[in-house]
């Protein structure tokens, strides 16, 4: 079981789920190219997050071609607030909205 973390990726959590859903429990080699074509924002962080893990992986010694994304994990990070100026000298909150994201893999059981 390998992990690797993105903290405070400034996209909202709602939007990187959607991306971090197509990788789930896939192996190494289809979860790359599942993202590649996804046509997100999100895409391009998590494939690099899964490829960090799988560096991770090989510093302990696993092979590449037995790995799976075992969870993929998406919390809410901090939330930034600002203001809008509106009518009337009110303000109007913007919430610029953050994403904690974990990537665990796991070895196949390799059944022979």
């Amino acid at each position: 079981m390998v992990t690797a973390s993105l903290s405070n990726y400034r996209q909202s959590p709602r939007k990187v789920r959607v991306v971090a859903d197509l990788v789930r429990g896939k192996s190494i080699d289809k979860a790359i190219e599942a993202l590649e074509f996804a046509g997100k924002r999100a895409a391009l962080p998590i494939k690099k997050l899964i490829l960090s893990a799988v560096a991770n992986a090989e510093s302990q010694g696993l092979v590449k071609a037995d790995l799976t994304v075992s969870s993929i994990r998406i919390d809410q990070g901090v939330v930034m607030k600002r203001m809008m100026p509106r009518a009337r000298g009110r303000g109007f909150p913007i919430k610029k909205r953050t994403s904690h994201v974990k990537v665990v893999l796991s070895s196949k059981n390799v059944v022979k």
